[in-house]
């Protein structure tokens, strides 16, 4: 089964908590303090391994969740740091935020990787707390909460030639007759349902990758038929290979075909127009084939195209190989970064991972809830309450200066909170002291 696009779940590892500990050794007074710092959280990276070609490792599996880091210990010990989670792809994979829609990454090449969720770091451990005017704190941290991110994963094909064109155009017996490929093939429409890639060799010994597509039909940008499930993939393609059914045999017009294909490709990406296009006349051997490609090529001059045409027959194999030697002699002329020049944000990631510092997000907001009860959020804010232990009265202090530091407590003020009053981060409720 092919599986070209999913929806997936991932979550960061939690960091270790900090310990609070103290060092009890005979002879050594006034030990001081000895809390260990917590191991970092694992992230979850993306890897690209070229040895797979769809997503069928995540059609049951949709959750993955990476190891926390490990809790600090006493001695000074701190604890170790989990094990990425590497989660493997195949290449041509895009890697999008589903509830942003933002392009987190694109990886095309064996073994690129992409962070995507990153571990949250330890908490520190008391000995890091200690001061000349407080030598044994009893303040340690919680861990920072790990990343959650609700992934789509879409893959485009990574192949040099992409071929085009209404159902039973003779694609699928193309590609059959030039690689190893064993696509299905049936005298009825939409017999290809996912895509097929093959490895085709000329007899001068010079090599490519070809897929051959579900057919387009009228519409398919915008939804109509199976053609527009697989438009991404012709997006990677150096060469799009259009093929045409000459011989007409189910009354269309070969003409019509060919302007209505390339529409939905303009539709689909005013681009790929730019892409070198090969038009192939298949089932030649068919009598009336050569008098519909006459009237064929009189459209083109009447519209003022300059189309390269090969004729061949796919069924008695004439002229195949002069098809192919075409086609390899436009890719070995065809600038490889004319992939990657596209306008559209998803194509600016392309072969690349970007990343960039992202300050901590410090503001908050204040709202009231049914109960009249004062409720602050904010990543800042909920980031702090969740690294605190709320069981030692030190840390409680501490949390209360980082709220006033932040300014909560002068916005509370400014909201009209008084002195008794309720106020909710996350499920801690805390009363208000002036």
């Amino acid at each position: 089964m092919f599986l070209d696009e999913v929806k997936i779940f991932v979550r960061s590892g939690d960091g270790g908590n900090g310990l609070v500990a103290f060092r009890r050794e005979k002879y050594v007074p006034k030990g001081g303090p000895a809390g260990g710092d917590g191991g970092r959280g694992a992230n979850v990276v993306f890897i690209v391994d070229e040895g797979l070609r769809t997503f069928m490792d995540y059609r049951y599996q949709k959750k993955f969740v990476a190891p926390n880091g490990e809790n600090g210990m006493s001695k000074g010990m701190h604890g170790r740091k989990s094990k990425d989670l590497y989660l493997k792809v195949p290449p041509g994979t895009v890697i999008r935020d589903t509830d942003t829609g933002e392009v987190l990454a694109d990886l095309v090449e064996h073994e690129q990787e992409v962070v995507v969720a990153r571990g949250g770091r330890g908490g520190r451990g008391n000995c890091r707390f200690a001061t000349p005017s407080n030598p044994a704190p009893e303040i340690a941290e919680n861990g920072e909460p790990g990343e959650e991110r609700n992934l789509t994963l879409e893959l485009k094909l990574m192949a040099d030639v992409g071929l085009v064109g209404f159902p039973s155009v003779g694609k699928s017996t193309l590609l059959s007759i030039t690689s190893k490929a064993k696509p299905k093939i049936a005298d009825y429409h939409f017999t290809t349902l996912a895509p097929n890639l093959g490895v085709v060799e000329t007899k001068d010994h010079r090599s490519f990758v070809m897929a051959d597509l579900p057919g387009l039909i009228e519409g398919a940008s915008q939804g109509v038929g199976l053609g527009h499930q697989f438009l991404r993939h012709i997006e990677r393609t150096k060469v799009i290979v259009h093929v045409v059914d000459m011989s007409a045999t189910d009354g269309r017009d070969p003409y019509e075909d060919y302007k209505i294909i390339n529409q939905e490709l303009a539709e689909y990406n005013m681009r790929l127009l730019e892409r070198p296009q090969v038009v192939v006349a298949n089932k030649m051997d068919i009598p009336v084939a050569s008098d519909n490609l006459k009237e064929f090529k009189k459209h083109l001059e009447n519209d003022g195209e300059e189309v390269d045409i090969v004729e061949i027959s796919a069924f008695t194999r004439s002229n195949i190989d002069n098809l192919l030697y075409k086609i390899s002699d436009i890719l070995d002329n065809t600038d490889p970064n004319m992939l990657y020049e596209l306008d559209t944000e998803e194509e600016s990631m392309e072969n690349r991972v970007l990343y960039k510092h992202k300050p901590k997000d410090e503001t908050f907001k204040i709202t009231r809830d049914d109960t009249g009860a004062y409720v602050v959020s904010g990543p800042g804010i909920e980031r702090a309450f969740l690294m605190t232990d709320f069981n030692r009265d030190a840390s409680v202090r501490r949390f209360a200066q980082q709220m006033r530091s932040m300014g909560v407590d002068d916005a509370l003020r400014d909201r009209g909170c008084k002195n008794g009053d309720t106020v909710k981060i996350l499920k801690g409720e805390f009363e208000f002291v002036e």
